[in-house]
């Protein structure tokens, strides 16, 4: 007599999908509620354009300057993901180096937490020495040093946090560091991981904009900003401003939607439901 096993229906992607847009909702909602008020208020109150434009009037000078606005903003989304992969790979590359020999970890911690509060008004001259100040390659490494920091301090946090339990049962298996680590480590690292790569979409984009502002490519968003704000055309410059957010924005929720697509096994993913 065979015995037939049932398995469970896995979650499917459009359901995970949906969840994560109900999600958004109520940030939706607050955001067109801040903008309504927004404009209510500096057309309410006859705020002067240099203190703080109207959104409709920002977003008339965004579909006037769309085409000039849009290029600097891939331009300077190019350098950001550049430096973020950069940032990021060299942050969980080091992670898995300290996590392997904790001493050498507890040694270079200090260092770590040194070079992450360095300004990045003191380093982008710097940069812009090494590589050249129009080079895209500057932004990149700004981008990269900024990035560093939050990712690996998370990947590391969740390497270093597996039970005690899990890993006396790999030894008692016989398993090699190295299996631990791709056992056992490594996946439950992984939201720890995500929630670095998160913050480190912003930081990347901050880091490339506020380098241009040092010099760099006249293609470039951060120059934008930099000439309407001297020139006092000051929706241009908002204009220029809306076009980094949305394209944080955006990185921002790529990396959301990779982390529900490679953590969709995971509870703070699935929230504990079927």
């Amino acid at each position: 007599m065979s015995t037939t096993v049932v398995q469970p229906v896995p979650r499917s992607f459009g359901r995970m999908m949906g969840r994560g847009a109900r999600d958004w909702l109520p940030a939706v909602a607050i955001f067109v509620i801040g903008i309504a008020l927004w404009e209510g208020l500096v057309r309410g109150l006859h705020v002067q354009r240099f203190l703080l434009p109207a959104p409709s009037e920002i977003l008339n000078t965004f579909w006037d300057e769309r085409d000039t606005l849009v290029s600097a903003g891939l331009f300077t989304f190019k350098e950001a993901v550049g430096g973020f992969l950069i940032g990021s790979a060299f942050a969980v590359l080091v992670a898995l180096v300290l996590a392997r020999w904790r001493p050498l970890g507890n040694a270079l911690m200090p260092y770590a937490i040194a070079a992450n509060a360095v300004p990045i008004i003191a380093f982008a001259p710097i940069t812009n020495n090494w590589f050249g100040i129009l080079s895209p390659a500057s932004k990149m490494a700004i981008a990269a040093v900024i990035v560093f920091f939050p990712v690996m301090v998370n990947t590391l946090r969740g390497l270093t946090s597996v039970r005690p339990e899990s890993v006396e049962l790999m030894h008692s298996y016989a398993a090699r560091e190295r299996d631990i680590f791709r056992r056992v480590r490594i996946p439950t690292s992984l939201p720890y991981l995500f929630t670095g790569l998160k913050v480190a979409t912003v930081l990347a984009m901050i880091g490339a904009i506020v380098g241009d502002y040092f010099g760099g490519s006249q293609d470039a968003l951060g120059i934008q900003i930099r000439r309407s704000a001297g020139i006092f055309a000051f929706e241009e410059a908002w204009a220029a401003i809306f076009v980094a957010s949305v394209l944080g924005i955006a990185f921002y929720g790529a990396v959301a939607l990779a982390e529900r697509v490679v953590l969709s096994w995971h509870p703070s993913v699935r929230g504990g439901r079927e």
